[in-house]
Protein backbone atom coordinates (compact mmCIF):
# COMPACT_ATOMS: atom_id res chain seq x y z
CA UNK A 1 0.00 0.00 0.00
CA UNK A 2 0.89 3.22 -0.69
CA UNK A 3 2.17 6.06 1.40
CA UNK A 4 -0.68 8.03 0.11
CA UNK A 5 -3.14 5.83 0.80
CA UNK A 6 -2.31 4.82 3.97
CA UNK A 7 -2.35 8.61 4.72
CA UNK A 8 -6.10 8.57 2.87
CA UNK A 9 -6.77 5.70 5.10
CA UNK A 10 -5.77 6.98 8.69
CA UNK A 11 -7.48 10.56 7.64
CA UNK A 12 -10.93 8.14 7.07
CA UNK A 13 -10.57 5.94 10.24
CA UNK A 14 -9.94 9.31 12.34
CA UNK A 15 -12.62 11.13 10.83
CA UNK A 16 -15.41 8.46 11.34
CA UNK A 17 -14.01 7.62 15.16
CA UNK A 18 -14.85 11.28 15.82
CA UNK A 19 -18.24 11.30 14.04
CA UNK A 20 -19.31 7.92 16.00
CA UNK A 21 -18.05 9.78 19.46
CA UNK A 22 -20.25 12.89 18.34
CA UNK A 23 -23.30 10.89 18.12
CA UNK A 24 -22.69 8.88 21.08
CA UNK A 25 -22.61 11.98 22.83
CA UNK A 26 -25.61 13.47 21.39
CA UNK A 27 -27.40 10.28 22.05
CA UNK A 28 -26.47 9.63 25.60
CA UNK A 29 -28.97 9.32 27.82
CA UNK A 30 -28.63 11.05 31.34
CA UNK A 31 -28.58 8.61 33.60
CA UNK A 32 -30.77 9.25 37.60
CA UNK A 33 -29.16 8.13 40.77
CA UNK A 34 -30.44 7.72 44.04
CA UNK A 35 -30.15 11.48 45.84
CA UNK A 36 -30.11 9.05 49.39
CA UNK A 37 -26.67 8.61 50.51
CA UNK A 38 -26.45 6.77 54.23
CA UNK A 39 -30.20 5.94 54.84
CA UNK A 40 -31.05 1.98 53.63
CA UNK A 41 -35.00 2.05 53.87
CA UNK A 42 -36.08 4.84 51.00
CA UNK A 43 -34.23 6.29 47.56
CA UNK A 44 -35.00 8.80 45.35
CA UNK A 45 -34.73 8.62 41.31
CA UNK A 46 -35.51 12.18 39.38
CA UNK A 47 -36.30 12.16 36.47
CA UNK A 48 -37.75 15.20 34.02
CA UNK A 49 -41.14 16.23 35.27
CA UNK A 50 -40.79 13.62 38.50
CA UNK A 51 -39.55 11.57 40.88
CA UNK A 52 -39.72 7.76 41.88
CA UNK A 53 -39.22 7.66 45.41
CA UNK A 54 -39.04 3.59 46.93
CA UNK A 55 -39.56 2.88 50.53
CA UNK A 56 -37.75 -0.69 51.22
CA UNK A 57 -37.55 -0.93 54.80
CA UNK A 58 -41.05 0.28 56.39
CA UNK A 59 -40.64 -2.33 59.45
CA UNK A 60 -37.73 -4.81 60.80
CA UNK A 61 -37.78 -7.75 58.44
CA UNK A 62 -40.11 -6.64 55.61
CA UNK A 63 -39.67 -8.20 52.06
CA UNK A 64 -42.01 -5.44 50.33
CA UNK A 65 -41.19 -2.39 48.66
CA UNK A 66 -43.72 0.17 48.16
CA UNK A 67 -42.82 2.90 44.51
CA UNK A 68 -44.56 6.75 44.83
CA UNK A 69 -44.48 8.59 42.27
CA UNK A 70 -44.27 12.63 42.82
CA UNK A 71 -45.53 14.15 40.01
CA UNK A 72 -44.27 18.28 39.48
CA UNK A 73 -46.63 20.64 37.49
CA UNK A 74 -47.17 19.75 33.78
CA UNK A 75 -44.59 16.87 34.40
CA UNK A 76 -45.68 13.55 32.57
CA UNK A 77 -45.41 10.42 34.06
CA UNK A 78 -45.14 7.26 32.06
CA UNK A 79 -47.77 4.54 31.09
CA UNK A 80 -45.13 2.09 32.88
CA UNK A 81 -45.31 4.11 35.84
CA UNK A 82 -49.34 4.88 36.15
CA UNK A 83 -49.73 1.62 38.33
CA UNK A 84 -48.07 3.16 41.21
CA UNK A 85 -49.49 6.16 43.64
CA UNK A 86 -49.15 9.51 42.04
CA UNK A 87 -48.83 12.63 43.95
CA UNK A 88 -48.98 16.10 42.86
CA UNK A 89 -45.76 17.71 44.21
CA UNK A 90 -45.82 20.31 45.61
CA UNK A 91 -48.09 19.00 48.45
CA UNK A 92 -49.84 21.82 50.67
CA UNK A 93 -51.64 19.83 53.30
CA UNK A 94 -50.21 16.56 55.45
CA UNK A 95 -51.20 14.41 58.20
CA UNK A 96 -48.14 12.75 60.11
CA UNK A 97 -48.28 10.10 62.34
CA UNK A 98 -44.77 9.96 64.46
CA UNK A 99 -43.54 13.06 66.20
CA UNK A 100 -39.86 11.76 64.42
CA UNK A 101 -41.70 13.44 61.42
CA UNK A 102 -42.91 17.27 62.60
CA UNK A 103 -38.58 18.39 62.57
CA UNK A 104 -38.22 17.45 59.35
CA UNK A 105 -41.53 19.82 58.35
CA UNK A 106 -39.99 22.62 60.35
CA UNK A 107 -36.49 22.41 59.39
CA UNK A 108 -38.23 22.74 55.66
CA UNK A 109 -40.42 25.87 57.18
CA UNK A 110 -43.56 24.25 56.29
CA UNK A 111 -45.14 23.08 59.88
CA UNK A 112 -48.33 25.28 58.29
CA UNK A 113 -49.25 22.49 56.13
CA UNK A 114 -49.90 19.58 58.97
CA UNK A 115 -53.31 19.51 59.77
CA UNK A 116 -53.91 16.50 61.71
CA UNK A 117 -51.68 13.74 64.21
CA UNK A 118 -52.81 10.90 66.54
CA UNK A 119 -51.99 12.19 69.87
CA UNK A 120 -51.05 15.96 69.80
CA UNK A 121 -49.53 15.61 73.28
CA UNK A 122 -46.87 14.07 72.48
CA UNK A 123 -45.45 17.20 70.39
CA UNK A 124 -43.03 19.18 71.80
CA UNK A 125 -42.31 21.89 69.12
CA UNK A 126 -43.02 25.27 69.91
CA UNK A 127 -43.83 25.96 66.43
CA UNK A 128 -46.15 22.95 66.19
CA UNK A 129 -47.66 23.39 69.88
CA UNK A 130 -48.88 26.74 68.68
CA UNK A 131 -50.30 25.69 65.72
CA UNK A 132 -52.52 23.07 67.84
CA UNK A 133 -53.48 25.82 70.25
CA UNK A 134 -54.72 27.55 67.29
CA UNK A 135 -56.75 24.77 66.60
CA UNK A 136 -55.10 24.43 63.16
CA UNK A 137 -54.21 20.65 63.67
CA UNK A 138 -57.05 18.56 64.60
CA UNK A 139 -56.59 15.55 67.02
CA UNK A 140 -56.64 11.94 65.52
CA UNK A 141 -56.91 9.47 68.26
CA UNK A 142 -54.11 6.85 68.45
CA UNK A 143 -51.66 5.99 65.20
CA UNK A 144 -52.86 2.18 65.27
CA UNK A 145 -56.57 3.71 65.79
CA UNK A 146 -57.11 6.51 63.40
CA UNK A 147 -60.21 8.25 63.56
CA UNK A 148 -61.45 8.31 59.81
CA UNK A 149 -64.16 9.80 60.12
CA UNK A 150 -61.94 13.21 61.28
CA UNK A 151 -59.32 12.21 58.64
CA UNK A 152 -61.76 12.13 55.86
CA UNK A 153 -63.35 15.56 56.77
CA UNK A 154 -59.95 16.77 56.55
CA UNK A 155 -58.73 15.38 52.94
CA UNK A 156 -55.11 16.09 53.32
CA UNK A 157 -53.15 15.57 50.08
CA UNK A 158 -50.94 12.70 51.98
CA UNK A 159 -51.23 11.11 54.84
CA UNK A 160 -47.20 9.61 55.89
CA UNK A 161 -47.57 6.59 58.31
CA UNK A 162 -45.45 3.95 59.61
CA UNK A 163 -46.10 0.14 60.15
CA UNK A 164 -44.59 -2.76 63.03
CA UNK A 165 -45.70 -4.87 60.82
CA UNK A 166 -47.85 -5.55 57.34
CA UNK A 167 -51.00 -5.70 59.34
CA UNK A 168 -52.49 -1.99 59.45
CA UNK A 169 -56.16 -1.89 59.18
CA UNK A 170 -56.58 1.90 59.46
CA UNK A 171 -54.40 3.12 57.04
CA UNK A 172 -55.66 0.37 54.53
CA UNK A 173 -59.27 1.49 55.25
CA UNK A 174 -58.34 5.57 54.57
CA UNK A 175 -56.90 4.42 51.55
CA UNK A 176 -60.40 3.10 50.16
CA UNK A 177 -61.47 5.99 50.74
CA UNK A 178 -59.50 7.81 48.53
CA UNK A 179 -56.30 8.95 50.56
CA UNK A 180 -53.21 8.61 49.75
CA UNK A 181 -50.55 7.19 52.41
CA UNK A 182 -47.17 7.32 51.93
CA UNK A 183 -44.63 4.81 54.58
CA UNK A 184 -42.26 6.23 56.30
CA UNK A 185 -39.83 3.38 57.69
CA UNK A 186 -37.34 6.39 59.50
CA UNK A 187 -37.81 4.10 62.85
CA UNK A 188 -36.06 1.45 61.32
CA UNK A 189 -32.53 2.68 60.04
CA UNK A 190 -29.61 1.49 61.88
CA UNK A 191 -27.42 4.05 61.76
CA UNK A 192 -27.61 7.61 63.45
CA UNK A 193 -26.97 9.74 59.49
CA UNK A 194 -29.38 7.18 57.96
CA UNK A 195 -32.16 8.56 60.39
CA UNK A 196 -31.49 11.94 59.98
CA UNK A 197 -31.37 11.39 55.86
CA UNK A 198 -35.49 11.11 56.10
CA UNK A 199 -35.31 15.04 55.96
CA UNK A 200 -35.16 14.36 52.07
CA UNK A 201 -38.33 12.08 51.63
CA UNK A 202 -40.25 15.22 53.06
CA UNK A 203 -37.95 17.63 50.68
CA UNK A 204 -39.07 15.58 47.48
CA UNK A 205 -42.68 15.90 48.88
CA UNK A 206 -43.03 19.68 49.03
CA UNK A 207 -40.73 20.08 46.03
CA UNK A 208 -37.77 21.41 48.14
CA UNK A 209 -34.76 18.62 47.24
CA UNK A 210 -32.48 21.33 47.32
CA UNK A 211 -33.48 22.59 51.19
CA UNK A 212 -33.38 19.43 51.94
CA UNK A 213 -29.98 18.19 50.92
CA UNK A 214 -28.30 21.06 52.35
CA UNK A 215 -29.96 21.09 55.62
CA UNK A 216 -28.88 17.55 55.47
CA UNK A 217 -25.30 17.98 54.07
CA UNK A 218 -24.81 21.09 57.27
CA UNK A 219 -26.30 17.69 59.96
CA UNK A 220 -23.69 15.24 57.98
CA UNK A 221 -20.67 18.11 58.29
CA UNK A 222 -21.45 18.65 62.25
CA UNK A 223 -21.73 14.68 62.65
CA UNK A 224 -18.75 13.81 61.45
CA UNK A 225 -16.56 16.67 62.43
CA UNK A 226 -17.17 15.65 65.74
CA UNK A 227 -16.52 11.95 65.77
CA UNK A 228 -13.10 13.39 64.54
CA UNK A 229 -12.90 15.72 67.61
CA UNK A 230 -13.97 12.50 69.86
CA UNK A 231 -10.18 10.84 68.55
CA UNK A 232 -8.65 13.19 70.54
CA UNK A 233 -10.05 11.91 73.72
CA UNK A 234 -7.07 10.74 76.03
CA UNK A 235 -9.70 8.47 78.36
CA UNK A 236 -11.82 5.50 77.02
CA UNK A 237 -14.55 5.89 79.92
CA UNK A 238 -16.72 2.78 80.61
CA UNK A 239 -20.59 3.65 80.42
CA UNK A 240 -23.50 1.81 81.53
CA UNK A 241 -26.94 2.28 79.79
CA UNK A 242 -30.46 2.19 80.00
CA UNK A 243 -32.82 0.93 83.62
CA UNK A 244 -34.52 -1.38 85.28
CA UNK A 245 -38.27 -1.21 83.86
CA UNK A 246 -40.76 -3.75 85.66
CA UNK A 247 -38.22 -7.25 86.33
CA UNK A 248 -36.04 -6.81 83.22
CA UNK A 249 -32.76 -4.16 82.13
CA UNK A 250 -33.42 -2.56 78.99
CA UNK A 251 -29.94 -1.74 77.08
CA UNK A 252 -29.18 -1.13 73.31
CA UNK A 253 -27.47 -4.30 71.55
CA UNK A 254 -24.18 -3.52 70.50
CA UNK A 255 -24.88 -2.45 66.34
CA UNK A 256 -27.49 -0.23 67.67
CA UNK A 257 -28.20 3.30 66.47
CA UNK A 258 -27.98 4.05 70.53
CA UNK A 259 -24.55 1.72 71.20
CA UNK A 260 -23.06 3.73 67.70
CA UNK A 261 -23.73 6.98 68.79
CA UNK A 262 -21.49 5.49 72.33
CA UNK A 263 -18.70 4.44 70.52
CA UNK A 264 -17.98 7.50 68.36
CA UNK A 265 -18.05 9.70 70.96
CA UNK A 266 -15.02 7.50 72.31
CA UNK A 267 -17.00 5.62 74.96
CA UNK A 268 -16.58 2.45 75.94
CA UNK A 269 -20.06 1.07 76.11
CA UNK A 270 -19.97 -2.26 78.12
CA UNK A 271 -22.49 -4.52 76.06
CA UNK A 272 -20.51 -3.23 72.76
CA UNK A 273 -19.90 -6.67 72.00
CA UNK A 274 -23.71 -8.01 71.50
CA UNK A 275 -25.06 -8.49 68.08
CA UNK A 276 -28.43 -7.20 67.49
CA UNK A 277 -30.29 -3.50 66.98
CA UNK A 278 -32.65 -3.33 69.53
CA UNK A 279 -32.64 -3.98 73.30
CA UNK A 280 -30.91 -6.77 75.51
CA UNK A 281 -33.66 -7.42 78.22
CA UNK A 282 -31.19 -8.22 81.26
CA UNK A 283 -31.41 -9.46 84.91
CA UNK A 284 -30.53 -6.48 87.38
CA UNK A 285 -27.78 -9.04 89.11
CA UNK A 286 -26.50 -9.41 85.50
CA UNK A 287 -26.23 -5.93 84.91
CA UNK A 288 -24.70 -4.78 88.15
CA UNK A 289 -21.78 -7.73 87.77
CA UNK A 290 -20.67 -6.03 84.47
CA UNK A 291 -21.14 -2.42 85.25
CA UNK A 292 -21.10 -1.55 88.77
CA UNK A 293 -17.60 0.48 88.64
CA UNK A 294 -19.01 1.59 85.21
CA UNK A 295 -17.59 5.55 84.89
CA UNK A 296 -20.63 6.83 83.33
CA UNK A 297 -24.40 5.81 83.44
CA UNK A 298 -26.79 7.07 80.99
CA UNK A 299 -30.31 6.69 81.48
CA UNK A 300 -33.23 5.75 79.34
CA UNK A 301 -35.12 8.47 80.19
CA UNK A 302 -37.39 7.39 82.66
CA UNK A 303 -36.15 9.85 85.24
CA UNK A 304 -35.64 13.15 86.01
CA UNK A 305 -33.53 13.22 89.48
CA UNK A 306 -31.75 10.56 91.55
CA UNK A 307 -33.91 10.65 94.06
CA UNK A 308 -36.92 9.51 92.12
CA UNK A 309 -34.41 6.24 90.55
CA UNK A 310 -33.77 5.61 94.39
CA UNK A 311 -37.76 5.65 94.83
CA UNK A 312 -38.00 3.29 91.85
CA UNK A 313 -34.76 1.04 93.04
CA UNK A 314 -32.81 1.60 95.93
CA UNK A 315 -29.83 -0.77 94.81
CA UNK A 316 -29.25 1.73 92.05
CA UNK A 317 -26.93 3.05 94.76
CA UNK A 318 -24.36 0.24 94.00
CA UNK A 319 -23.44 1.43 90.90
CA UNK A 320 -20.10 3.76 91.24
CA UNK A 321 -21.42 5.70 88.66
CA UNK A 322 -24.41 6.53 91.07
CA UNK A 323 -22.28 7.32 93.84
CA UNK A 324 -20.48 9.94 91.81
CA UNK A 325 -23.29 11.47 90.68
CA UNK A 326 -21.98 11.04 86.75
CA UNK A 327 -26.27 10.25 85.44
CA UNK A 328 -27.28 11.33 83.04
CA UNK A 329 -30.86 11.51 81.03
CA UNK A 330 -32.89 13.63 78.45
CA UNK A 331 -35.96 13.13 80.45
CA UNK A 332 -35.77 17.33 81.54
CA UNK A 333 -36.38 18.64 78.22
CA UNK A 334 -40.11 18.36 77.32
CA UNK A 335 -42.89 20.01 75.79
CA UNK A 336 -45.32 22.14 77.12
CA UNK A 337 -48.16 19.02 77.65
CA UNK A 338 -45.35 16.35 78.42
CA UNK A 339 -43.64 15.20 75.22
CA UNK A 340 -39.85 14.43 75.49
CA UNK A 341 -38.18 15.96 73.17
CA UNK A 342 -35.14 13.83 72.80
CA UNK A 343 -37.72 11.61 71.39
CA UNK A 344 -39.22 13.91 68.88
CA UNK A 345 -36.05 15.82 67.17
CA UNK A 346 -32.89 13.58 68.16
CA UNK A 347 -33.20 10.84 65.64
CA UNK A 348 -33.26 14.13 63.24
CA UNK A 349 -30.08 15.53 64.97
CA UNK A 350 -27.66 13.23 65.29
CA UNK A 351 -25.12 15.96 65.83
CA UNK A 352 -26.47 17.20 68.40
CA UNK A 353 -26.98 14.34 69.91
CA UNK A 354 -23.17 13.06 69.17
CA UNK A 355 -21.77 16.04 70.61
CA UNK A 356 -23.97 15.82 74.12
CA UNK A 357 -22.17 12.51 74.39
CA UNK A 358 -18.82 13.69 73.65
CA UNK A 359 -19.39 16.63 76.39
CA UNK A 360 -20.26 14.00 78.90
CA UNK A 361 -17.62 11.75 77.85
CA UNK A 362 -14.76 13.93 77.11
CA UNK A 363 -15.74 17.87 78.40
CA UNK A 364 -12.31 19.31 77.63
CA UNK A 365 -12.64 18.33 73.90
CA UNK A 366 -15.48 20.81 73.69
CA UNK A 367 -15.04 24.16 75.40
CA UNK A 368 -18.09 26.01 75.97
CA UNK A 369 -20.52 23.70 74.80
CA UNK A 370 -23.57 23.07 76.86
CA UNK A 371 -25.09 19.51 76.38
CA UNK A 372 -29.01 20.32 74.59
CA UNK A 373 -30.50 16.83 75.54
CA UNK A 374 -28.80 15.28 78.31
CA UNK A 375 -27.97 16.89 81.64
CA UNK A 376 -26.80 15.57 84.65
CA UNK A 377 -29.04 14.17 87.38
CA UNK A 378 -29.33 15.83 90.98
Amino acid sequence: MSHFLKSLLFILLVFTFAQCKNETSIKKVKVSKNEVKYAKGFSIINHDGYSIVKVSNPWPKSDKTYAYILKEKNGIVPDSLKQFPTINIPIKTIVVTSTTHIPSLEMLGVEKTLVGFPNLNYISSEKVRALIDAKKVKELGTNQSLNTEVLIDLQPEVIIGYGLDNHNLTLDNVQKNGLKVLLNGDWNEQTPLGKAEWIKFFGALYGKQKLANKIFSKIEKDYLTTVEIAKYATSHPTILAGDQFEDKWYLPQGTSWGCQLLKQANGNYLWDGTKGTGSLALSFETVLDKAINADFWITSGQFVSLHEMLNANSHYEQFKSFQNKKVYSFAGRKGKTGGVLYYELGPNRPDIVLKDIVKILHPELLHGYQPYFFEKLK
